[in-house]
This record gives C-alpha cells, structure tokens and sequence, in this order.
C-alpha cells in the first residue's frame, strides 16, 4: 500500500509529521492485516488435507522412483528446517505448509506416504499431492505421478486409520469441520496440452477445459460423499509466465505464453461456475473458489514492487529450465534467493509462497463459514 505524502508545505517539520504520520498509517494497516489472519486461525479447524500437484506436495513423490517429478535431494529444500531436501518442490516450505500455520493447525503438513509419520499427525491433517499430477489422468500418468483416483484412494485408507486411532465420531467431526485444499490445472494446461500436445488431437481448448473441469467436479462430490464438507479449490496460476516456458516460447525477451495463460483463464473462469454450481446441489457444502491467478500474476509481472530483483529466472542453475532431476547437487544457486521470484524453472520462492498464502486466506476465509 502506498500512503501518498502531501506536497503543499516544503517545511522540513511538515515533512518530519507527514512522515510519521504515513508510517503510523502503514503500522496500523499492518496490524490490521496480521489481525485478519489472526480471525482466519479462530476457525474451528482441526485438521487440513490438500489434493493436488507439486504446489502441495510435501513428499507423496520420494519413493517413486518411475517418475522425473522427484525433488528429495540437494539443493531442494536448501532453506528448510536443517536444510533438509524433503521432497517439497521450493526451497523451503510450499502452500500446504504455509496453509496449516496460518490457520494455526500444525506448522509443517506431512507427506501421507513419509515413512515416518507418526499416527498421532492423522488427526491434524496430512498431505495426499502428488508433483507432476493433474485432473486429467494422462497428465499423471505421463508424469509417473500418483493420480487423482489414487490420492482418493490414499484418502479412503487415511480415514480407516484416522477411525481405529481416534474412533468413529472424532473422525466424523475433524472430517466435517477439516479445511480439504485441492491444487490442480497447472500440468494440465502447460504439460499435457501445450507442451507435448498429447490431447489437442482429441480437444481444442474450450473443450479440454471442459473436460477438466468434469473430472474436477466428479472428484469435489467423491470427497464431499466421503466427508468433506469445506473445500478451497485453489485456480490454477498464470503457468505462462514460468522461466521454462519464458524460454522455450518467450523469445528474445523472455515474455509471458499469452495463449498459455489464456488457457488456464478460461479453465479458471469455467472451474469457477461449477463450483457454484455444486454448493446449490450438495447440502452443508462449503466448496470456495480461491483465485490465486491474478495475485501471483501481479507478483511474476510486476515482482520489483515486492522486493524482488529477478522475475523471469529461477534460483537453481541457469535458472531457465532446471526443474525437478535436473536441478540438482551438481547445479550452483543463485547467491540470495530472497531477491528471486522462482526457485526452479517452474515454482516459485519459499519468500512468494509466504506473501501469497495469507492474501488468499484473508480474502477467503469467512466462506468457509
């Protein structure tokens, strides 16, 4: 926010009061913000569980060794707890993290397939993501990636776990009250239709958004059948303006895909009709819509104005296409990476994850009410 300062005294004590006064305004606006989180974190929440790719996955791909989407080595992970490369797909933590300490359930979201998760984590909530899924099964499959049905299938075995540790009626409740996030579209739209082509001999893109948007909803209404009653659906970015695709497809300038982000626009704009379409047909539910296009296109576009110096590149290696295996001991880092947006080729920063996760819970938070 940017407090404009009065130009019609040029005295240095108007100047001195102008000032403080401006800094005073920018405090109380802080507070107000920290405060709004702190409401969000006063929802009952129990538990919360996230579907979806690599922008939730805290783990789910580290044994799989038939996929390329792996990240459980060096230099992944360089700025989390110990440093440990942990299977997140940044340098630090992801949404899903960020989302369980904002809401004040647990400060990291455990991978539901880590060796070492303890029983006990069941009933704050895990992580089913898979890195290199999508809604369309070809997406998954093609990735090696552990597909929709299967994260539904993890979930199913989750709460006959969660009933014989806490028994029927708790896990009744931490399901009803539970906050379900599902991150989907992105490899989708950039990897299975534009990249590789794989489904645009089957669909234009009005039609493959439809077609995404069914399989979507379907796995909404297996959840809510299962339990789940608040549901954000996160939208899917402006995966356009990702360095990989900057350069493969940017030019000499390294621009933004329009036809890629058009494409996840018109998936955006359809994915949220049918979510209102569902809360009138599913009774109790709370299915929310959260936009996370347009706040992180707001970052990739116009990053100097939150702090950060390169927008256009990743952290890791030359920092234009580097992702998962390819980004990794043998590759240098950039020197600080809180001056860059992206880590790798396709995820952004710890810091990025950080700024977007409390604006999307602070403008969302109360529907789910």
């Amino acid at each position: 926010m940017k407090i404009p300062l009065s130009s019609s005294s040029s005295s240095p004590h108007y100047f001195l009061a102008s000032t403080f006064n401006s800094v005073l305004i920018l405090s109380v606006v802080f507070l107000v913000d920290i405060c709004k989180t702190c409401e969000s974190a006063k929802l009952s929440v129990p538990a919360v569980l996230a579907f979806g790719d690599s922008i939730m996955d805290t783990g789910n791909n580290n044994k799989i060794l038939a996929t390329s989407a792996r990240c459980n080595f060096p230099p992944y992970g360089k700025d989390f707890k110990g440093g440990i490369p942990t299977g997140r797909f940044c340098n630090g933590k992801v949404p899903s993290d960020f989302i369980a300490e904002e809401l004040g359930v647990k400060e990291f979201l455990p991978a539901y397939l880590d060796p070492n998760l303890q029983p006990d984590e069941l009933a704050t909530g895990v992580c089913f993501a898979s890195g290199g899924a999508g809604y369309d099964p070809l997406t998954s499959q093609t990735a090696g990636a552990i597909t929709l049905s299967g994260q539904l299938q993890m979930f199913k075995e989750y709460i006959v776990k969660l009933k014989n540790h806490v028994g029927e009626n708790r896990t009744n409740f931490i399901l009803s009250n539970a906050l379900f996030f599902v991150v989907l579209g992105t490899n989708d739209i950039s990897n299975t239709y534009f990249l590789s082509h794989l489904r645009q001999l089957q669909y234009d893109v009005p039609a493959y958004s439809d077609f995404l948007v069914n399989s979507a909803s379907t796995f909404f209404k297996e959840i809510y059948e299962l339990g789940a009653r608040k549901i954000g659906v996160l939208s899917g970015p402006p995966v356009g303006c990702v360095p990989y695709h900057r350069t493969l497809s940017g030019g000499i300038e390294r621009k933004c895909i329009q036809r890629y982000n058009d494409g996840m626009m018109l998936f955006n704009g359809k994915l949220f009709k049918e979510i209102r379409s569902l809360n009138q047909k599913l009774p109790n539910s709370r299915i929310v819509y959260m936009d996370v296009y347009n706040p992180l296109l707001d970052i990739f576009v116009n990053y100097q104005k939150y702090g950060y110096e390169v927008g256009d590149r990743g952290c890791c290696g030359t920092g234009t296409l580097e992702v998962a295996l390819t980004c990794n001991r043998l590759d240098a880092t950039c020197p600080e990476v809180l001056e860059y947006v992206f880590w790798d080729g396709f995820h952004p920063t710890e810091s990025v994850y950080k700024k977007l996760v409390p604006i999307i819970l602070q403008k969302h938070i109360h529907q789910f009410q």
